[in-house]
């Protein structure tokens, strides 16, 4: 039994929670449980809460930068955690990793201009670059018995047909679980070292990690490739802090640190909240544990959906997950129809998960399930897409007999 209890179910509807309190904004209705966006529903362990209300009772919250203390804090989390020497000087801290996406694709590239990423992916990442009005070319993972690969001929193909400026990778990926290894990242940087492509990548996953992978930065593949990567991470995702809006984004190279700070002036911000300050302080000094017990936590659940499709629900197909709380599922053998399965899962299961397509078209036919809940909830989940399934089979049963 560990210290933290992850069991609890705590009420998030009228906290003005995006996750539990926009269903009428978002899809028309209220009576659906959420298991959608990339947040959890534990809270922080009272020892973090405690340094944040310390930091409250002071009363002034005046214009804050981060100090010696924030940068120990985030160097020590990173060699801790990451074996990475992490200096200060690369660090720049803006409200989220998002946010410093669109300014790393402000900062390498001119409209017009081709950014590669690699579908099914965030969708941010697309959304990002053509609301800059840049040209997205997409190099497709090849999705094979149950598990994803690079197809590195295309993108390199690609890379080359377009004149691609930027790739933004996303490690671990998110949706498909994938966890790249030392020599899938080591081919990619060296494809865009050699056509001159900057690369940005979005690590923000890298704390969930199942057993038996490893998460390798790309900060740690060698100097060679430092000159053009920017690195994006954030507590956000390992403590679940988002509102508090802090990500650091570590940037080795002086030239590109200085191209991309210049963009993110220009976009008119400074100094970042301070209590997204005194919360990455205190999750990186004090939350290590919590995060230990947390990852357990998600692999039972984890487990469980993986026992629970297996025997009850055969046709929903898991992809295994190597990393991250979000999984990623393939419906294709259940229906074949995008607006058959978004009524499955709406209307039948009554279930508000990450439709497949938004993340690309090729996936119209899977879902992504948030499984940072209590196992009650993740119970809850698997037993009503059970019943809009099974209700499905007695009726094509019963037209079969008929």
């Amino acid at each position: 039994m560990g210290k933290y209890d992850f069991d609890r179910v705590i009420e998030r509807r009228g906290t003005s929670s995006l996750k539990y309190d926009f269903g009428m904004q978002r899809m028309g209705r209220t009576d659906l449980l959420p298991l959608w966006v990339a947040d959890m529903d534990f809270a922080l362990p009272d020892e973090i809460i405690g340094d944040i209300k310390n930091r409250v009772d002071h009363g002034i919250f005046g214009y804050t930068d981060p100090d010696e203390e924030y940068n120990e804090a985030v160097k020590r989390w990173f060699k801790d955690r990451h074996n990475l020497d992490i200096k200060d000087e690369w660090n720049t801290v803006v409200p989220g990793v998002v946010y410093s996406i669109a300014m790393a694709i402000r900062a390498v590239t001119y409209e017009g201009d081709s950014v590669i990423i690699q579908e099914p992916v965030y969708y941010p990442f697309k959304e990002t670059i053509l609301l800059n009005k840049r040209k997205c070319i997409n190099n497709q993972l090849v999705y094979k018995n149950g598990h994803y690969e690079i197809d590195f001929d295309d993108f390199e193909k690609k890379i080359k047909e377009h004149n691609v400026k930027l790739f933004l990778l996303c490690s671990p990926h998110n949706p498909v679980g994938r966890v790249w290894t030392r020599e899938e990242l080591t081919r990619l940087g060296d494809i865009c070292l050699k056509h001159n492509v900057t690369i940005f990548a979005d690590e923000i996953h890298s704390d969930f990690i199942y057993p038996g992978y490893k998460h390798i930065s790309f900060l740690s593949l060698g100097e060679k490739y430092l000159k053009s990567l920017m690195v994006g991470t954030s507590p956000s995702k390992t403590f679940n802090i988002a509102g508090l809006q802090v990500a650091n984004i570590l940037i080795p190279h002086k030239t590109l640190r200085d191209e991309f700070r210049r963009e993110n002036e220009a976009a008119g911000y400074s100094q970042p909240n301070v209590l997204g300050l005194t919360a990455t302080i205190s999750c990186f000094n004090k939350g290590r544990k919590w995060v230990d017990e947390l990852k357990e936590y998600l692999k039972g659940n984890l487990d469980y959906i993986r026992d629970y499709l297996k025997e009850n629900i055969p046709e929903v197909k898991l992809i295994e997950p190597e990393g991250t709380y979000l999984i990623w599922l393939d419906f294709s053998e259940v229906t074949g129809d995008y607006h058959d399965l978004k009524h499955l899962i709406v209307e039948e299961a009554k279930l508000w998960l990450d439709a497949g397509i938004i993340f690309g078209r090729e996936t119209a036919l899977f879902e992504r399930i948030n499984i940072a809940a209590s196992r009650v909830v993740i119970k809850t989940a698997m037993e009503s897409l059970e019943r809009a399934i099974s209700g499905r089979r007695s009726l094509s049963c019963g037209t079969q007999d008929s």
